[in-house]
Order: structure tokens, then C-alpha cells, then sequence
């Protein structure tokens, strides 16, 4: 891999890992039809997650860092009442990680063997299109993030469970679950970036091995490609939770179904 490949991958893996498009689907699809191997290389793969994972850390470092802070403080106080919205939003980010975790556990195998089925795939665009095209036509919702109680944090995580899928967007569908059980929009957005924090550091946790055997001549590569993502990244982050606030992801939703609709035609010729 050269220095134009890796910014390169770099772009697409900050573009597709928050706009709900579907990584994962773009995968399966690009891999069927252009004979492409894009995988092998866990220590590259990780790297470019960093990027992303870093480029949320440093876009939402205040709320993260107050969140850390409310950790210790448990006075009860009415200048603390902060502390225990931060702790309320911890807890509901756990649960959802919680039910997202059983998910894969229960599901994990299954939804992962979809990755050789092209067709499948492409049908779970339309869905992904679905989902995105509603949630633009939700009305703003009221609830804060700091409220929406046990339940809906759960309801959120399991539906970022089945973000396995591939072709089914995570981002796409934890911001539609949110709107959908009432959050306000920004809070909807948020939520789902906040949601990605475990969900990569889970994904990607037992491959950070793999950066062990880096050789010296592959790090200034691999770095340019981990600068694409996080550059491309913080820019998509903002990018979204405009769109989202003000009912834009409607043209996602075109996009979706513009590529499932051609995957499965191609696949049925």
C-alpha cells in the first residue's frame, strides 16, 4: 500500500463510518462486483477506526470530559444536579451498549455470514433507506437525551445491534431509533455518536494487537491514512447533527436506495 492508497481509504472509512450509508454494506458490495480485496490488513483497519474514534473524543471532548468529572461528583446539591444528568446520560450510553451487546451475542454469527450475500444486502439499503427517509419526517421530539430513561436507551441499543447487518447503517439507525422513540434532534444525533465511542473500542478490541508487529517503514503510511479519517471524520460529525436538526437526511435515504436498487438489478441480470 502507498501513501495515495492509505490517505484514500483514509476518506472513504471517515465518509461511511458516521453518514448512514452503510459501511459495511458499501463493503459486501464493492467486493462482489469490482473483485475487490479490501480486507487483510487488521493493523490498517484499526488504525483508520482510531481516526474515527478520535475524531468524536476531540468533537465532543466538553460533554466527555463533564461526563468524567460527574463520575465524582455525588453531593447532593442543586448546583450538582448537572452531575447526576451526566451520570443518568452514563447509565443510559451502558444500557444501550448492554442490549446492542446481546445482540451480537445472540445474533452475532448469523447476521455476519450475511456478508456473502450480495442481494441481501442490497435489500438491507432499501431498509436502511427506509428508515433514514422516516426519521426526517418525525417531528422534533422533546425529550433530552439525560431523560429518556432505561427503556428507550435499551430499544436504541438493540437497534444499533442490528447494525451486524450489512447494508443496515448504524448511525441511520440509532439517530431514526432516537427520533423515533422522541428525542429532540440534536440530542438524537448526539446520542448515536456517543453510542459509536464502545461500539468501535468493542469492534476493534481484539485486533489492537495487530499494531504489535507494525514495521517502522509502515507507520508514516498508516498515520496518513489515520489523519484522512479523523479529518474526514470531524467533519461528517458536524455535517450530520445539522442535517439531522434540520430533516436533511432525506438525501441519504435517496442514495440508499439508488445503490441497493442497482445492487439488486445487477445481481438479478
Amino acid at each position: 500500500m502507498n501513501l495515495l492508497q492509505s490517505v484514500f481509504l483514509g476518506i472513504v472509512q471517515g465518509l461511511t463510518e458516521f453518514l448512514p450509508v452503510s459501511s459495511s454494506g458499501h463493503l459486501v458490495l464493492m467486493q462482489h462486483f469490482l473483485k475487490l480485496e479490501t480486507g487483510g490488513d487488521v493493523a490498517f483497519e484499526v488504525f483508520l477506526h482510531l481516526g474515527t474514534l478520535l475524531a468524536v473524543l476531540i468533537y465532543f471532548r466538553k460533554l466527555i470530559f463533564d461526563l468524567a468529572i460527574s463520575l465524582f461528583r455525588w453531593k447532593d446539591s442543586p448546583q450538582n444536579q448537572a452531575h447526576r444528568y451526566n451520570r443518568a446520560l452514563i447509565m443510559y450510553i451502558a444500557v444501550a451498549t448492554l442490549g446492542t451487546g446481546i445482540v451480537y451475542l445472540i445474533f452475532g454469527n448469523i447476521f455476519e455470514a450475511l456478508y456473502d450475500r450480495p442481494l441481501i444486502v442490497s435489500i438491507m439499503l432499501l431498509v436502511t433507506g427506509a428508515i433514514v427517509f422516516a426519521s426526517d419526517y418525525m417531528k422534533g421530539g422533546s425529550i433530552p437525551s439525560v431523560s429518556m430513561g432505561l427503556v428507550r436507551s435499551f430499544i436504541i441499543g438493540l437497534v444499533q445491534g442490528l447494525a451486524i447487518i450489512p447494508g443496515i447503517s448504524r448511525s441511520g439507525s440509532t439517530i431514526g431509533a432516537s427520533l423515533f422513540a422522541g428525542l429532540k434532534r440534536k440530542d438524537a444525533a448526539s446520542f448515536s455518536f456517543l453510542l459509536s465511542i464502545p461500539a468501535i473500542l468493542a469492534a476493534n478490541l481484539r485486533e489492537f494487537s495487530a499494531l504489535a508487529s507494525l514495521q517502522p517503514a509502515q507507520i508514516l503510511i498508516y498515520l496518513a491514512g489515520f489523519m484522512a479519517a479523523f479529518g474526514v471524520a470531524w467533519l461528517v460529525i458536524s455535517l450530520l447533527i445539522g442535517m439531522v436538526q434540520r430533516g436533511n437526511l432525506k438525501y441519504f435515504a435517496f442514495y440508499c436506495w439508488a445503490i441497493g436498487l442497482l445492487g439488486i438489478v445487477l445481481l438479478a441480470s
